[in-house]
């Protein structure tokens, strides 16, 4: 089995539980997942987020996914509970079939991290 191959059946198997658990069957995008992981990493639960805190929700995922990769590295977690990183290192110009395929390894891992598989 090749790594782009075992890349297509854990992403496939990551898109097909969330979205039977959060989208009612509905296929999640990876903006779903990428807000959903910043959901889970603010740990504060299920409630309605306002459109900023939601754009807020999708950082924090993103620096999440990118931390293990050298991009980020966690910082403090303010008064509200919302957690801050820093940045390590820029991020690459990456075209943009480069940046889903890194977006998409990056939730991979994070799901292999908390034995999702």
């Amino acid at each position: 089995m090749t790594e782009k191959t075992n890349l297509k059946e854990k992403w496939d198997f990551v898109i097909a539980q969330l979205s039977h658990q959060f989208a009612d069957g509905d296929e999640l995008t990876i903006d779903g997942i990428i807000y959903l992981i910043g959901v889970q990493e603010l740990g504060q639960g299920h409630r309605k987020f306002k459109k900023d805190e939601k754009v807020n929700l999708m950082h924090i995922a993103i620096c999440k996914l990118l931390e293990p990769y050298g991009y980020y590295e966690f910082d403090f977690f303010d008064d509200d509970g919302w957690p801050h990183y820093k940045t390590i290192t820029e991020l690459p110009s990456l075209k943009p079939g480069e940046q889903t395929v890194l977006m998409k390894e990056a939730i991979i891992n994070y799901f292999e991290g908390i034995n999702f598989f």
